[in-house]
């Protein structure tokens, strides 16, 4: 914060004698407009300007709430205690109601905190859950007595990445209802539509529409006997937001394959016997999530037990299979064994770098290098930070498979595609497969969809075109 020079504002005075300390001023002041400094780096700061138009104004970072303030926000910070002084302008310091149910969001201190929507790093932290809070009302009613091992249970029956999602989606809804003088819980199923259709974004999205329903199902009272949800006029609602928006696959891939497999093949990835544990964790999880087709969370369920991973003789071949307990995404798909068989490849004479891209070969590397620092079982571990050794979250290893994409692109001397996503391997991977030779039904089994409509309508990518093969062919 740049005060003003000396003979300014005598109410500056306690602030500039406080050397950096902490300054607590009990009474209404004159202060001048706050500047903040030239960090060099406008993702943090910016230069000499107002931060605010309308009067002098001061922004202080506000203190950790407790459980019982009425305000939380996603980073650990809210609103001071009841009664108090606000100490942050609200168009500069975004409110957010989180639902008590929701723990806190912590970040994990191996790569820094994130925004999942962009593509930065993300990394919750894998300790136990807090005790969770109770969203007043319904759930304070029936669990407000239980004991806090009985509630964590209870509330465990959510993933915690679906509470994060739902508690982010709520405080939407709770921010567009305050704007509107109604209570978000107990409004009508009318301002839960206008909401919908107004709320979250325009034009309707019907995946994200679907998660805002969700959410407020969640936290809503029970309108007419059923939860929001499950009620006609919700369901109406989101069957003719998805006639009217329709899924638009891309029809081409995001990210180039072969170009990909041919930096994982060279410097920095190679040889794997030096690389950093990084880039070694890196290209594993890629190797195999290319290999399986597998969604990010199928491949956090992986665990390195006994009963779980299996390498065959010599490391021709390795079975993978997810932890005891684990229902994936999809539960009703005939393939919910979801065991992974992946076969070693064979040192080519024509191609001896093609092992090179043998996800055996890296997941027996990693799993050795990994096992003296591992505290969990899970199959992929965080690499460094105060985090080294944990189980990985799902949004840190979706990073993980971003950045080894970026990092082969940068290996190659090529600009990065914008917009890459994790999910994109499951299409890529899938389309390429299919492009090769192997049988729709293989490529859906592996994959754990339960009908080839999922691949056709969504995952299908134009990897080979027809003129490729017609221009290469011979006399």
């Amino acid at each position: 914060m740049a005060t003003p020079p000396p003979g300014g504002s005598a109410d500056l005075e306690r602030v500039r004698r406080g050397s950096g300390r902490p300054v607590c001023l009990l009474r209404d002041l004159p202060l001048p407009v706050v500047l903040l400094p030239d960090r060099g780096n406008t993702r943090h700061g910016c230069t000499g300007t107002q931060l605010a138009p309308g009067p002098p104004q001061i922004c202080i970072s506000p203190s950790e709430p407790t459980c019982t303030d009425p305000v939380q926000s996603q980073g650990g910070r809210g609103a001071g205690p009841s009664g108090g002084s606000l100490l942050a302008h609200p168009d500069l310091v975004p409110r957010t109601h989180a639902p008590r149910d929701s723990p806190s969001l912590a970040h994990s201190s191996e790569e820094g905190s994130s925004d999942s929507e962009t593509g930065h790093p993300m990394a919750p932290a894998s300790g136990p859950l807090e005790t969770p809070c109770l969203v007043p009302g319904r759930d304070a009613e029936v669990l407000g007595d239980l004991p806090p091992e009985v509630l964590n249970t209870i509330t465990s029956a959510r993933a915690l990445s679906t509470r994060r999602v739902y508690a982010l989606k709520w405080n939407l809804f709770v921010d567009w209802c305050s704007s509107r003088r109604e209570d978000p819980r107990r409004c009508s199923i009318g301002s839960v539509l206008s909401f919908l259709q107004q709320g979250p974004q325009k034009p309707l999205r019907p995946q994200r529409v679907k998660v805002h329903a969700a959410a407020i199902s969640a936290y809503h009272d029970h309108i007419d006997g059923k939860t929001v949800g499950k009620h006609d006029l919700v369901v109406r609602f989101l069957r003719g937001a998805r006639r009217l928006n329709p899924p638009r696959p891309p029809s081409i891939p995001s990210w180039d394959l072969s170009l990909v497999l041919r930096a994982l093949q060279d410097a920095p990835f190679e040889p794997l016997q030096s690389a950093d544990l990084k880039l070694l964790s890196l290209k594993t999880l890629l190797l195999i999530a290319l290999a399986s087709i597998k969604r990010v969370g199928d491949l956090q369920a992986f665990s390195v037990d006994e009963s779980c991973l299996e390498f065959g003789p010599g490391d021709n071949h390795v079975v993978l299979r997810p932890r005891p307990g684990y229902v994936p995404k999809v539960p009703t798909t005939p393939f919910r064994d979801q065991v992974v068989n992946l076969q070693a490849l064979p040192l080519e004479e024509a191609d001896p770098a093609l092992a090179l891209l043998c996800p055996v070969r890296a997941l027996r590397m990693y799993v050795d290098r990994t096992r003296s620092i591992r505290t969990s079982d899970q199959l992929f571990v965080c690499y460094g930070g105060q985090q080294k050794g944990k189980a990985v979250s799902k949004q840190r290893m979706a990073h993980w498979i971003v950045d080894a994409i970026a990092l082969a692109y940068q290996a190659q001397g090529v600009p990065c595609p914008l917009r890459l996503h994790a999910h994109s391997t499951r299409g890529v991977a899938s389309s390429w497969a299919l492009a090769r030779g192997s049988s729709l039904t293989d490529i859906c089994r592996a994959a754990g969809w339960a009908t080839p409509n999922t691949f056709a309508r969504f995952y299908s990518l134009h990897v080979e075109p027809v003129s490729s093969r017609v221009l290469t062919l011979n006399g």
